[in-house]
């Protein structure tokens, strides 16, 4: 380990971002205390064992849970520093739900003393680092926070959200740069010597405000981009053009790199995180709320041309009726080779197929179960029980699927460009 004031950490939220960031610390000697309200995590982790899928974690954990630096618990401990890295959905009309970060707050308050470090990771609307130092005050009016003492203060706290892709967070935990936003000089000179044990790349200060900010344009930014392609894909489709062709044209111009569509915009980020600058600013926010709307609005697009496909099937097959139909959803995850479906907009497609009695099977080679409280007509299949299936719907860019489905069908919709 990097010579280091931080001997100890608690990291609160053991998922996709805060497992692979405890793990990280601990390789790099640091001793680590995950904290999780997830007990099947947490005894998954103890027994150096992984709840998600990212490539190379799985060793990883095993490593460190054996060498006795990464160990896993539902309530926090005393710690040099704290990592909150819990989920920040949002509620009814899209507006920023802040009740795991005060959870976690409220957790790690009996625990801080003078000198401490609490990092806030959770991708948050702006304000919410200042919130959540006025949730840790409130619990320990004994100390002193930024807010009241500046400089001077008992605690420091900082803003230094994640930048990593799904599938590659270990090397772009280490090697990619690190905004830190801390509420005063002194915090984020803390969080940088935090960072500084294993990150490789620069980190950058800024304030916290900054920081919050900076996370949300970066994927509001990919989603307007998204949106672009997406609406794109639609009005190629009602010109009878190949959309893929097209874009392939279009960046061949040196100034033009139009990205790839799909069925939507998934995960807890970049499907996400746009509202949360349109929560705080909704008459300025005008490209940004239209760039969801348009992602947003492409499943329900799927889903029609789906509509149109079975019509044509039942057309071709008049002894079948539309109970009859089998449709085969291939992907679930909401992008290629991993295994979170949050926000998943195939998953919302699969659902809403199910929800018009159709036969769904899944083809998601990711994942061992379906999430609870999906229907008796949705299940798991392999790629070559798939072979048969009357309509195929291709969602999500797995690696496995490029040379293993037969995209000449009559009865398949692609919404990814598969093998293009």
């Amino acid at each position: 380990m990097k010579n280091s004031q931080f001997n100890t950490i608690c990291v609160i939220g053991l998922g996709y971002i805060g497992l692979p960031t405890a793990a990280t610390f601990a390789a790099h000697g640091v001793t680590v205390t995950g904290v999780d309200i997830n007990e099947y995590a947490v005894d998954m982790i103890n027994q150096g064992k992984v709840h998600i899928v990212e490539p190379d974690l799985d060793a990883l954990v095993k490593e460190v849970v054996s060498q006795g630096t990464l160990s896993a618990q539902t309530t926090p401990v005393a710690a040099d520093a704290y990592i909150v890295a819990v989920p920040t959905p949002f509620k009814e009309g899209h507006e920023p739900d802040l009740k795991y970060i005060e959870a976690a707050s409220k957790a790690l308050a009996p625990f801080l003393k003078p000198g401490n470090l609490v990092i806030l990771e959770s991708t948050s609307p702006v304000g919410a680092t200042e919130q959540m130092a006025e949730w840790l005050s409130q619990a320990r009016p004994d100390l002193s926070f930024p807010q009241q003492a500046g400089e001077e203060a008992d605690i420091r706290i900082a803003h230094c959200p994640e930048r990593v892709l799904p599938g590659k967070v270990l090397q772009e935990l280490i090697s990619n740069d690190r905004i830190v936003g801390g509420m005063t000089t002194k915090c984020s000179q803390a969080a940088c010597d935090l960072y500084s044990v294993f990150v490789e790349g620069s980190c950058v200060t800024t304030n916290a405000r900054t920081a919050e900010m900076c996370k949300l344009t970066e994927n509001s930014f990919r989603d307007v981009n998204i949106a672009f392609a997406n609406e794109l894909s639609m009005i190629c489709d009602k010109l009878n053009i190949d959309v893929w062709e097209l874009i392939a044209l279009a960046n061949r111009h040196p100034r033009v790199n139009i990205l790839q569509p799909g069925p939507g915009v998934g995960g807890h980020c970049i499907a996400v995180d746009p509202w949360f600058i349109v929560s705080k600013t909704p008459d300025e926010a005008n490209l940004i709320r239209t760039a969801r709307e348009v992602n947003e609005s492409k499943p329900e697009w799927v889903i029609a041309k789906v509509n149109e496909k079975v019509i044509e099937f039942l057309r071709d097959h008049p002894e079948k009726s539309i109970k009859d139909v089998t449709i085969a959803c291939y992907g679930l995850a909401f992008k290629p080779d991993i295994d979170d479906l949050r926000e998943s907009p195939a998953l919302f497609i699969a659902n809403k197929l199910v929800k018009q009695s159709f036969k769904v099977l899944a083809v998601e080679p990711n994942i061992n179960k379906l999430p609870d409280g999906l229907s008796n007509n949705f299940k798991l299949i392999s790629l070559k029980e798939a072979e048969n299936i009357d309509i195929h719907l291709l969602l999500v860019n797995h690696r496995v699927f490029k040379s293993s489905i037969n995209t000449k069908s009559k009865y398949i919709i692609d919404t990814i460009g598969i093998n293009r």
